[in-house]
């Protein structure tokens, strides 16, 4: 279970035309002294090479609600690191429907999706006002040509996004509806309690039809069995804010069946 769960790691609005666009801003926060550098890229690296990273050339970009920061078929050059806020990432299905893919919170890593053909794969969209750490992927690979340090950690981070990718093929495969959205909400408690966040009280950034999306459910079987949840006292949900009454009870909903 826990395996599967520590893999994850509203309609769309207006949004900016291109990532270009998204001007970046130069760090005021170094790396060494980020309050985020536990859950991000430099978390196990050497000093040597975390003073190497942060002699490259990125900088940090702000996204309002609703906006782009890259969209599917962009080039790629970036990989973006969630200083704060939330992001949806989601690709266009051939009858016009948006499928999400995946949600990202403060300290995760976006914009892997375009390494393999050197474009994106995705489109990511803020959920709220948002900022990012852009980090140019083409000096992040010179640096780490002959650093077997700096190539380990790209590595670790193509494993994540397979694992990742692998550990939803899972949830969609093998899961009924309550096994899913919990799955789901003790996914979002872990990855926020990992963040200093309250792990049994808080705000869903994402409307239930994303969920929905996401987990390959109904937006009438998302609140048909957030319901069910209330009814078994295993939550309180107001609207968007959730509050975990019996965390225990909600891990016992979640059963992998792989057979």
């Amino acid at each position: 279970m826990s395996a599967i769960l520590e893999a994850f790691v509203a309609p769309v609005r207006p949004a900016v035309s291109r990532q270009e666009n998204l001007s970046p801003v130069p760090l005021k926060t170094l790396c060494a002294n980020c309050h985020l550098n536990a859950a991000c890229i430099p978390c196990g690296m050497a000093s040597c090479d975390l003073q190497r990273m942060e002699g490259l050339n990125f900088g940090r970009r702000r996204i309002k609600v609703g906006q782009t920061l890259y969209r599917e078929g962009d080039r790629f050059q970036f990989i973006y690191a969630v200083r704060s806020g939330t992001f949806k990432s989601s690709l266009m299905l051939a009858d016009g429907r948006e499928q999400i893919s995946g949600f990202y919170m403060t300290g995760e890593l976006m914009g892997l999706d375009g390494v393999a053909n050197g474009e994106h794969a995705s489109s990511a969209t803020a959920l709220e006002d948002t900022e990012v750490c852009a980090i140019p992927y083409a000096h992040l690979t010179e640096l780490a040509a002959g650093n077997p340090g700096m190539q380990h950690l790209l590595s670790r981070l193509m494993s994540r996004e397979i694992v990742r990718e692998h550990s939803l093929m899972v949830l969609l495969g093998s899961m009924n509806a309550e096994e899913r959205l919990a799955a789901f909400l003790l996914n979002l408690s872990q990855r926020l309690k990992a963040r200093g966040y309250s792990s049994t009280e808080f705000h869903l950034r994402m409307s239930r039809a994303e969920i929905g999306s996401y987990l390959g459910m109904t937006l009438e079987t998302v609140s048909r069995t957030f319901s069910t949840f209330q009814q078994h006292r295993l939550l309180e949900v107001d609207k968007r804010h959730i509050r975990v009454i019996d965390l225990d009870g909600l891990a016992r909903a979640f059963e992998v069946r792989l057979h």
